[in-house]
């Protein structure tokens, strides 16, 4: 059977990473997590002094450190799941906190991040075979992927979502915090200049703010199935 490769976008907390794990899983195919990319880059950031005490972003200090950051994927022998890297060092706990969601926009509009960051992930998927989600896999990564899914939810139904994974994991937030951090998101997303958000032409949408987990997963499945049928 001929391997494909899937693309997925959306916006922020829409579910995008675990439809995706779970296709990939049930596909036998390797699953990349772009997000956690851009979220790792942004840690090694806050790490290494590019944030002023205002939150300013010192783009070009970030620029020079570049050749440095080394983001990979590990997997969990415990769990079967990819573990986001940096420098070797599993990062997957610090990436998913709120000090990496409120900077990681800015730093994954940064032309120079984009760029290196596009050209690991086209290096994963050259066999295809792959399932890849993010912001701009369609478009930019792999415009000519043969599954394009763009994933969408409601704004209120993503912070809820966000806000309840957060609170399991025991972390202090406020609702309004999430919800303020998702359109923020949402906008800088859609209006940066490099590989904005966007539903590429011949991509799917699935709008999942009323379905259930296991609705989407067989909307995707059915969907997935179709494009490998149709390149037989």
């Amino acid at each position: 059977m001929k391997k494909i490769t899937v693309a997925i976008d959306g916006h922020s907390s829409c579910g995008k990473s675990t439809m995706a794990k779970k296709l990939a899983r049930e596909a036998g195919y390797i699953y990349v997590d772009t997000g956690a990319m851009y979220r790792a880059v942004t840690l090694f950031a806050i790490q290494n002094g590019c944030f002023a005490a205002d939150g300013s972003l010192d783009a070009a200090r970030l620029e020079s450190l570049m050749p440095g950051v080394s983001v990979s994927f590990r997997l969990d022998e415990e769990t079967g799941k990819p573990l986001a890297c940096l420098g070797g060092v599993v990062v997957e706990k610090e990436i998913r906190g709120m000090e990496v969601s409120n900077r990681v926009s800015p730093v994954a509009a940064l032309p120079f991040v984009r760029e290196a960051m596009t050209r690991q992930q086209q290096l994963m998927g050259k066999e295809k075979g792959i399932v890849m989600d993010g912001r701009d896999i369609g478009t930019a990564v792999f415009p000519n992927a043969e599954l394009k899914i763009f994933v969408t939810a409601s704004d209120e139904v993503r912070a809820r979502r966000r806000y309840d994974e957060l609170r399991a994991k025991g972390e202090e937030v406020e609702f309004e915090q999430i919800l303020a951090n998702v359109r923020e998101r949402d906008y800088i997303d859609s209006h940066r200049a490099v590989a904005p958000l966007r539903q590429a032409p011949d991509a799917l949408v699935l709008d999942n703010s009323n379905m259930t987990i296991e609705e989407q997963d067989a909307w995707l499945w059915k969907a997935f199935q179709k494009a490998v049928n149709t390149i037989q």
